[in-house]
């Protein structure tokens, strides 16, 4: 069996997440548990940090790991989806799990003729802790895929430390239509004696995490109510945050939503030095300036071309959005927008945060959840936003590129699967 072959078996002997939606969630760890249990229970031997929440759950576990790598351990990373490659979703040290790993997974399970059918993340997931546990791992940084309570993820029993980013509403017809309702499954990655850090609180949800670890026997800390850094001098290419535990720490990782992951962050690496990880301010520091180089962590509100400047930005989410948005109006140029989503997000909600004076370039990524371009576009009209149809991303950049003057802007975003689409067709400068 090639690679090719193995990943061709994974997308279309599992349902996916990415193809099905909601369908292809299966609630429960019961299936998870018995796959893992079939290769030997590697879930059981990893030391793990959790990492739940809404948005910004990638940038935290990369940027977690990454300063892991610096401080000399070897980390195990397991994110999703995956832009170009399979194997993005499984790393360690930032190096993507081996094709021929990959093939001998998928052989060894198809050999087994075992009465399992997991889904697509679930088969992931194991695969990812039997390779952690093959590698020796010092620790796994584990990023839920949805919700947290019923999660594939959620197998480890007794994680180092969970942290929960934030509560927006999305997935709203799985984790529930209320943010309470979505803040109590992410909850459920809360275990019994182990430190959480909560990102992002509000009275609303507030109560629902403290209830969780009042249950749980457990230290939870808000990073929303500490004072991580004095000040932040934020560029298109750089942010410097002054006076952390740290101290001076300089991040590539630029974005306004960046802020309030970088507090996460920092109140995070507090916690597990406390808990004798061995971090040292200088591992913090060269770890949060390489976190792309150390993880391959990649598409949010990042950089790819000068002239005219483009970013691309995987935001898919109301809660994401928001700060998008606010950024998108506060950079004083023309801006062109290539636009797509996945039709079972809230694209009203987003609608309505768009500027209107942008030139805009209809899309959507090759899914079969995709919103077509047109109805995009009728949406989109309502809220007094004009713009032309493509049916492909690279066509719809190839037609802002080609109408963008030097001192424009060119945005990608609505969707991790529309940018994926575009990186596969382009090399990445």
């Amino acid at each position: 069996m090639t690679y090719e072959e193995a990943t061709d078996y994974l997308f279309t002997s599992f349902p996916s997440f990415q193809k099905y939606g909601g369908k292809a969630y299966n609630p429960g760890l019961e299936r998870t548990t018995a796959l893992s249990d079939a290769f030997g229970s590697p879930h059981s031997r990893l030391k793990v940090i959790h990492v739940g929440g809404t948005n910004g759950k990638g940038t935290v576990a990369c940027s977690l790991a990454a300063v892991l790598q610096k401080s000399g351990y070897r980390v195990g990373l397991f994110t999703s989806p995956h832009l170009v490659d399979f194997r993005e979703r499984i790393r360690v040290d930032g190096e993507m799990i081996p094709k021929a790993k990959v093939v001998d997974f998928v052989e060894r399970f198809m050999s087994m003729k075992i009465d399992i059918e997991p889904s697509f993340f679930e088969f992931t997931t194991v695969m990812a802790f039997e390779y952690f546990d093959e590698m020796q791992v010092d620790v796994a940084v584990i990023e839920v895929g949805l919700g947290g309570r019923l999660d594939s993820t959620n197998i480890v029993k007794r994680p180092e430390l969970c942290v929960i980013t934030n509560i927006s509403t999305d997935h709203t017809d799985i984790l529930g239509k209320t943010r309470k309702q979505i803040a109590a499954e992410k909850a459920g990655i809360i275990k019994w004696g182990v430190p959480v850090v909560v990102g992002e609180s509000d009275k609303e949800i507030r109560e629902v995490f403290e209830n969780k670890a009042f249950v749980e026997h457990t230290e939870m800390v808000f990073a929303s109510d500490r004072q991580r850094f004095d000040s932040v001098d934020a560029s298109d290419a750089a942010f410097v945050y002054h006076n952390t535990v740290f101290g001076k720490i300089t991040s590539h990782l630029t974005g306004n939503y960046q802020l309030k992951n970088m507090a996460t962050i920092l109140v995070a690496l507090d916690i597990l030095r406390r808990l004798h990880w061995r971090i040292s301010s200088e591992a913090v520091k060269e770890g949060l300036a390489e976190v792309g180089e150390l993880t391959g962590f990649y598409g949010r509100w990042t950089r790819i071309a000068e002239s005219p400047l483009t970013i691309i930005d995987g935001g898919h989410n109301e809660g994401g959005w928001k700060y998008v948005a606010r950024q998108l109006k506060s950079i004083k140029r023309r801006k062109h927008i290539v636009l797509g989503f996945v039709a079972d997000k809230d694209v009203a909600a987003i609608l309505r945060l768009l500027p209107t004076d942008a030139v805009y370039y209809f899309t959507s990524p090759q899914s079969k959840r995709a919103l077509s371009p047109a109805v995009l576009a009728e949406m989109a009209q309502k809220r007094g936003i004009e713009g032309a149809c493509y049916a492909k991303v690279g066509d719809a950049y190839n037609a802002a590129k080609q109408a963008a003057a030097a001192d424009d802007m060119i945005f990608i975003g609505g969707s991790i699967y529309l940018l994926g689409d575009f990186l596969r067709n382009r090399e990445v400068t």
